[in-house]
């Protein structure tokens, strides 16, 4: 064991004077390693942190909550036929009411309207592109936002069309600079004015398509005494949620008999509206993040191989370069698998080297995601070990036949050779 530690110690000290002694060699064979080491974290790393955010969004969110309006989120078993779907009837509150009177497995059922192009204005402040969303009680109940200022609405001012308003924190921050509050400061846009009861903290993007930061939210009642909410190109959305207990496929099949039976759907005629649900945005990621996986592989792959010949390259000039001394150390005793260990392991510490500075980069680029992304992309423990282990694994494949050639050479000839 003390053996193996000195060639150890031995093989790491040659391998960093190999660093040293020929800079500009070493730099060139190392990069391969370390571009390649650099594709499988930070394919890995983005992709795991992705996950992770879509997971946390969804497990916020719950999965027992079902999406329901004229567009699929996917193609329904083939082609996306849009313009089928451009012709269904928007959801209105007959079918909200027909689901809180008859469904057994619904806990909460909610109505919202979207439109993504309000021109927001407060004294000489205005703030264009905002998504207002116009909504029923216990829409708060299936979205994971926060109020941060003033207050949410009550059930009697959603149902009343009060023109209250709540501010999404970008909103707010527009329309009401510096240090002035706006809760019970007046706004105005669909030419009415709103008083503002809140305002939301800021959420970060939505996986459900809601950009609560950069919009409001108001009653639905309030919009429907505005604007046609009805209208065929209206962006209306029925969001149901289960009671406890109740699976997702239980909860969408009797929501499916029910809205079938208000918008008197005949029995073998196809839904004319979707049932949308969370689980199928992860399932088409989990299949797009797989495809990412495989191309980040395959390129690594090419790096870690040019990478190894350079390693290789590096070793055999080490080889003959230290060809006289290989003898010296054959000539008073040393054997063969010490000469092959000791060449291995200074291959291996090469492309430990070149892991190591691929890994630091992926850190580095992890940071400037992370502010950038606004979600934390950080290099987790299994993730390290797998940039480690390639690493050795390069560097002996690299290594070994320049080391077993190293082990297998004459002694008297090497210590003659020049």
């Amino acid at each position: 064991m003390r053996q193996f530690v000195r060639i150890v110690t031995t093989s790491f000290k040659i391998a960093i004077q190999e660093l040293r002694v020929n800079k500009l060699r070493t730099f060139l064979s190392l990069l391969g390693v370390t571009i390649g080491i650099f594709c499988i974290v930070a394919v890995f790393t983005v992709l795991d942190s992705l996950e992770k955010n879509i997971h946390n969004t969804v497990a916020s969110l719950g999965d027992d909550v079902l999406y329901i309006n004229k567009w699929p989120w996917m193609d329904e078993g083939g082609e996306y036929k849009w313009w089928e779907y451009r012709r269904r009837k928007v959801m209105t509150t007959k079918e909200l009411k027909a689901i809180e009177h008859q469904s057994q497995t619904v806990r909460y059922a909610t109505l919202c309207y979207s439109n993504g192009s309000i021109t927001a204005r407060q004294s000489q402040y205005e703030i264009s592109g905002i998504s207002g969303y116009a909504v029923t009680p216990y829409f708060e109940k299936m979205q994971n936002f926060e109020i941060g200022q003033g207050r949410y609405f009550n059930n009697a001012e959603l149902n009343g069309g009060n023109n209250f308003v709540v501010l999404g924190y970008e909103v707010s921050q527009e329309l009401f600079p510096g240090n002035m509050s706006p809760v019970g400061r007046p706004v105005s846009f669909w030419g009415k004015r709103f008083t503002v009861i809140g305002v939301l903290k800021k959420a970060g993007d939505n996986v459900t398509g809601f950009n609560f930061d950069r919009g409001l939210l108001l009653s639905y009642y309030t919009a429907a005494g505005i604007l046609n909410v009805t209208d065929n190109d209206a962006n209306m959305l029925l969001m149901v949620k289960a009671k406890p207990g109740i699976g997702a496929d239980e909860l969408s099949y009797e929501t499916e008999g029910i809205l079938r039976a208000v918008r008197r759907v005949q029995p073998g005629v196809k839904n004319d509206f979707s049932i949308n649900k969370l689980s199928q945005i992860t399932e088409r990621l989990n299949t797009m993040f797989a495809m990412i996986d495989l191309v980040g592989l395959v390129i690594a792959f090419f790096s870690l191989l040019v990478g190894g010949f350079g390693i290789a390259n590096i070793m055999f000039v080490s080889v003959k370069e230290r060809t006289r001394i290989i003898g010296l150390k054959k000539a008073i005793g040393a054997k063969r698998r010490e000469i092959l260990t000791e060449f291995l392991i200074e291959a291996i510490t090469l492309c430990l080297i070149g892991g190591l500075i691929g890994i630091i980069l992926v850190m580095l680029m992890g940071l400037v995601l992370t502010g950038a992304m606004g979600f934390a992309v950080t290099l987790s423990a299994k993730n390290f070990m797998i940039g480690i282990g390639i690493s050795t694994v390069v560097g002996i494949l690299a290594g070994y036949i320049p080391a077993r050639s190293a082990s297998r050479l004459d002694p008297v000839v090497a210590i003659r050779s020049t």
